[in-house]
């Protein structure tokens, strides 16, 4: 493995918008300065298998390299692991809640964890509307504690065309927090 490549670890929850986690592994790929280290959880994969044309398997592929959501002791799941932090998209309520709380039962919420006490960039797209009482509480928690919490709004001043143009515009806002420049994204000229 190639120590100077930069590292984002990506996780992938059970909510819907399995597609825009998808383009982000595909986007990253461009990047070959980076690699993505992907967890996806058994929710992820039910979604992924409804919502897209693509299987987990082909999804696993577009990752540098992918851990098993049960392996709490694979290496995204401890601070000398080397990252620029982490992406959870789409992160479901539930893990939103798991993360909020300290509650690491498995590789994804550990790895979230990891990025928040070695005080890494972790972002992530929060899907659920409307939001209840108990979501805005997690998210403040969250928030407060440094973390980018990024639902995936719809925007028009770009002008979107497609569903896949709303997309890769919130990709390219996520991609944008670590620094990486995509191409394509529109950003607001004012």
């Amino acid at each position: 493995m190639n120590f100077a490549k930069k590292r984002l670890v990506v996780g992938m929850s059970g909510s819907s918008g399995a597609e825009i986690g998808i383009e982000l592994l595909k986007v990253m790929q461009h990047f070959t300065d980076w690699e993505t280290h992907l967890v996806i959880s058994e929710g992820a994969r039910r979604t992924i298998e409804h919502e897209t044309k693509y299987s987990a398997a082909e999804v696993e592929a577009l990752a540098s390299k992918v851990h098993a959501l049960e392996n709490v002791g694979a290496s995204i799941a401890s601070g000398s692991f080397k990252a620029e932090g982490m992406v959870v998209v789409p992160c479901s309520m539930k893990t939103v809640a798991g993360i909020a709380n300290g509650f690491s039962h498995n590789l994804l919420l550990r790895a979230a964890d990891v990025t928040i006490k070695e005080r890494r960039r972790l972002v992530l797209v929060a899907r659920e509307t409307p939001l209840s009482s108990i979501h805005l509480r997690n998210m403040l928690t969250l928030s407060d504690m440094g973390v980018t919490i990024m639902p995936p709004m719809l925007t028009f001043y770009n002008h979107p065309e497609t569903i896949q143009d709303m997309v890769r515009h919130i990709v390219g806002k996520i991609t944008d927090v670590f620094g990486i420049e995509m191409s394509g994204y529109k950003r607001w000229e004012g």
